[in-house]
C-alpha cells in the first residue's frame, strides 16, 4: 500500500538522458576533451552544482563551475523549446492517474529552470504537490536527499511513498530514502543489477508501471474506506 508516488524525471517521465551526455560531450570537445560513456556514468544521478564541476574540471579550461552550468542548462532549454524533450509514451497517463489517487511529487537531479520548463512545456506542472531538484538539497543521488525532500513536502513518510526510477543512482537513492522503489529501466543507460535489486517492481512499459501505481494507491484507499 502507498499514499503518494515520487518520480524522477528524465528517462522516467522524459526522453532526455541523451541530451545531457550530447551537452556534456560538446562542452569537453569545445575544450578540446573527449567525454565517453564513463564519464557520463559517473555524472548521471549528480545534481547539476555536482555534474558542472565534474565538467569544468575533466574541461580544465578555467570556466567557472556557474558557467559551465548555465552553458549546459541553456543547451536543454534550447533543446525542449526544439522539440527534442518529449514525454514518454505512456508517462502522461501514469501521472494524471496517479494524481487523481494519491499526491504525487517530482524527485530530479536536473537543475530548477530544467524541471519548471520541462512540467509546464508538456501541461503537467499542475499535478504535482511537490518538486525538487537535487541542487536544492546537500547531496545529490544516490545519497536519499532529494527524495527525502519530496516526501517531506507532500507531508507523507517516505516508507509510504512509490518511487519510479530509472538508473542506477537514482533507484539506490530512493531504496535508501526507505521508499518502495519502481523500475522502469533505461534501455540506453541500463542500471546495474545490485541497484534493480532494490526494486519492488520492474517493467519496461509505462502502462505496466501506471497499473502498479494505481494498484498500490487503490489498495491503501481501500484500506481506509
Amino acid at each position: 500500500m502507498a499514499d503518494a508516488v515520487v518520480f524522477d524525471m528524465d528517462g522516467v517521465l522524459v526522453e532526455s538522458e541523451h541530451l545531457w551526455e550530447r551537452l556534456w560531450t560538446a562542452f569537453a570537445a569545445e575544450r578540446g576533451r573527449q567525454w565517453g560513456p564513463e564519464q557520463t556514468k559517473s555524472c548521471q544521478g549528480m545534481s547539476a552544482p555536482e555534474w558542472a564541476a565534474f565538467l569544468t574540471d575533466f574541461a580544465g579550461a578555467g570556466d567557472s563551475v556557474a558557467d559551465t552550468e548555465r552553458s549546459v542548462v541553456d543547451g536543454m532549454i534550447k533543446a525542449l523549446e526544439d522539440g527534442e524533450i518529449e514525454l514518454l509514451t505512456g508517462a502522461r497517463e501514469m501521472i494524471t492517474d496517479a494524481a487523481a489517487l494519491g499526491p504525487i511529487a517530482l524527485a530530479s537531479s536536473a537543475p530548477r529552470r530544467v524541471i519548471d520548463a520541462v512540467l509546464t512545456h508538456h501541461g503537467v506542472d499542475h499535478h504535482f504537490k511537490a518538486t525538487v531538484s537535487s541542487a536544492e538539497v546537500p547531496r545529490g543521488k544516490p545519497s536519499p536527499d532529494v527524495y527525502l525532500a519530496a516526501a517531506d513536502k507532500l507531508g507523507v513518510p517516505a516508507t509510504d511513498c512509490l518511487a519510479v526510477e530509472d538508473s542506477s543512482n537514482g533507484l539506490r537513492a530512493a531504496a535508501a530514502a526507505g521508499m518502495t522503489v519502481v523500475a522502469i529501466p533505461n534501455p540506453g543507460y541500463p542500471p546495474a543489477e545490485d541497484a534493480l535489486a532494490g526494486a519492488a517492481y520492474c517493467a519496461t512499459e509505462h502502462d505496466a508501471v501506471r497499473r502498479y501505481l494505481l494498484g498500490k494507491l487503490k489498495e491503501k484507499e481501500g484500506d481506509r474506506a
